[in-house]
Formats: C-alpha cells, structure tokens, sequence
C-alpha cells in the first residue's frame, strides 16, 4: 500500500456563514471562498495551514439539488455547532479502503481523485481518512494567502484501533468514543478545534 501524506483537515457546518464566524474566532482570520461542489450539492472556503496542506470549511450548498447518495463528511446528517468532520491524505496511487470507491471531482479550475464513502462518512466518524491524488494539477494551496496558520497536532480516537497509510509525528491515535481534535498555531497562539 502506498503511504500518503497529510493533506487537509474538513470542518463541516451547517451553513458556510456559520462556520467561518466559528473558524475567524479561534483561527483570528478569515477564510478564503472556495466553491461548489455540483456532484455532492457541497460548497466550501478555504484557509492554508502552510505548503499543500489546509482547512476546508464545508456545508450544504442550499442551491444545489441533493446528489443522490450520501454527501461527504456525513453532512446530509450534520447538526450542532462547526465542528471536525475528517480529513484527507494525499495518496498516489490511490487505493480505496473497504466501502469507499473512487470518484472524479472538480471545483473551478482544480480537478482531483478522491475515495467517497459509500455511506457518506469514513470509519470511526471520520477519523479514517479520505484519500485524495491531485495528480499533476493545481493544488488548492496554490492560490491560498500563507497567513501563518500551522497544523501542529491531530488526535484521532476511534471505538476501533485505527492502522493509518502514513507517517506523521503530528497525528496521535487513540482508542475510545469517537472524537477528531486539532491543535492549530496561529499568529497569536494556538487554537484548539
């Protein structure tokens, strides 16, 4: 299995004007506009957390018809406050873990391949990652302002031992009621999410 790399952390809301209010007040800045999803009836806003990694914010899109099938990050059952959803690695080639196929994606000029779970959220309430391989495309990261955010901790505890594709100091696994926490450096200090 091809090892992956760390490439973004997905905060879901109930509406994108929620999420970055939520996200301003813990990060101190504000997210970029990202766009629509037409396949999973999703939109998004984006912030960098440095080279090719970043925050995507992401929610209904109350304009799109629904897809279908179940929407990413669990939204189609999404209630409360903006909160950790899941999150993606980089992984080429790409291989889908059981119950994920892979799917063709675009928004705007970036097009990218990504494992989608057949039931709308990945294991352990996200703590098994999406995968993703940009190919030889764009990166969201390429047009992002570096505003001095950092990923510096992901804790992910699952009911279940989770056995992830990749190697980073800064991701820990837990075993217990499912909970995603993220540590973020900021220009004015770290934030929790």
């Amino acid at each position: 299995m091809s090892v992956g790399e760390f490439d973004h952390l997905a905060i879901a809301a109930r509406t994108l004007a929620e999420g970055a209010a939520w996200l301003q007040d813990r990060l101190g800045v504000a997210l970029q506009p990202g766009g629509k999803h037409p396949s999973m009836g999703t939109h998004n806003m984006l912030v960098s957390l440095g080279p090719r990694e970043y925050l995507e914010l992401i929610a209904i899109d109350p304009d799109a018809p629904a897809p279908g099938r179940p929407r990413w990050f669990g939204l189609d059952d999404f209630d409360g406050p903006p909160r950790i959803a899941g999150w993606v690695i980089r992984q080429t080639p790409l291989t889908a873990p059981p119950g994920t196929r892979i799917a063709q994606a675009s928004r705007g000029d970036l097009r990218w391949r990504i494992t989608v779970p057949d039931a709308g959220q990945m294991a352990g309430a996200g703590a098994v990652p999406m995968r993703i391989d940009w190919g030889d495309g764009a990166h969201p990261c390429d047009s992002l302002p570096d505003q001095g955010l950092r990923l510096t901790g992901l804790t992910l505890r699952a009911p279940v031992p989770l056995s992830l594709p990749l190697d980073d100091a800064r991701i820990a696994v837990a075993t217990g009621p499912a909970r995603l926490a993220a540590r973020i450096a900021t220009p004015t200090g770290a934030a929790e999410l």
